[in-house]
């Protein structure tokens, strides 16, 4: 059963991962299984909503935005987040994410793509690399010593360009400058030809640490880094006075992880 879950979900990440329909016989050949068990799979995932067949082939279903919804009120993200993201990919003109940490994690949880393919390849879920993006820059530089060096012991600071940085201490220099300015980059860290900016969104109270950010194309971001720069920290500002009201942008999450005390 395990195994066939594994695959469940190897086939429904596959086809997200598609730009359009994705034919069962790809999907085999992808996975490295019998076309008998795709068709199996698919059989069960399309009869759940998750994925819809055409005549092209499977394009994800109707119930995965559900899921989006359910993951979003789970996490008590409010709808001002979307409101934020597209204030700044039209002040911008970038692809914008909101991240925030919470339990050991760093996650995206919201994105607002001003072209497509999206810029840099984010997408909402965890990210383990942390280290080599600018919103888990500013994430990390918000936290206590202890708890960040977990997190890079965790995700194991991987090379993903040559650019990345993979040494905690040149990290920490860095991170040390992130909470001087307030603003944290990188270039080409994480994506050849692309450099993205954050700045942290204030909370309060129980809060987690959150973070706007900004993904550019290279020559872009030469030339217009100073503006960005700008117009995401008079965002990030104004949502902090929503936060000192009292009124935050997401909530303390309603699913605790196991074992959490």
């Amino acid at each position: 059963m395990p195994q066939s879950v594994d695959r469940a979900l190897d086939v429904l990440d596959a086809v997200a991962a598609s730009d359009g329909p994705v034919p069962a016989k790809a999907l085999a050949r992808q996975l490295g299984c019998g076309l008998s068990t795709v068709y199996d799979l698919l059989g069960t995932l399309t009869a759940r909503g998750h994925l819809v067949r055409g005549s092209g082939g499977y394009t994800l279903g109707y119930r995965v935005p559900s899921l989006h919804s359910a993951f979003q009120r789970q996490m008590r993200m409010d709808e001002r987040v979307h409101e934020l993201l597209a204030r700044v990919r039209r002040a911008a003109g970038a692809d914008t994410y909101f991240s925030t940490y919470r339990d050991g994690d760093i996650a995206v949880l919201a994105g607002t793509a001003a072209s497509y393919p999206a810029t840099g390849g984010f997408s909402v879920g965890r990210d383990t690399d942390g280290h080599a993006t600018a919103h888990g820059k500013v994430l990390l530089a918000a936290l206590p010593r202890a708890a960040r060096l977990r997190y890079l012991s965790d995700s194991g600071m991987r090379a993903i360009t040559p650019r990345t940085i993979t040494s905690p201490e040149r990290l920490d220099l860095e991170l040390r400058q992130v909470r001087r300015s307030g603003v944290a980059v990188e270039v080409e860290e994480c994506a050849p030809g692309v450099a993205c900016i954050a700045v942290p969104v204030p909370g309060v109270g129980g809060a987690p640490a959150q973070a706007v950010s900004a993904a550019l194309p290279l020559a872009d971001f030469h030339r217009r880094r100073h503006q960005v720069t700008e117009v995401m920290r008079h965002v990030a500002a104004e949502a902090g006075k929503l936060a000192d009201s009292g009124t935050l942008l997401v909530g303390k999450p309603t699913v605790e992880r196991p074992g959490t005390p």
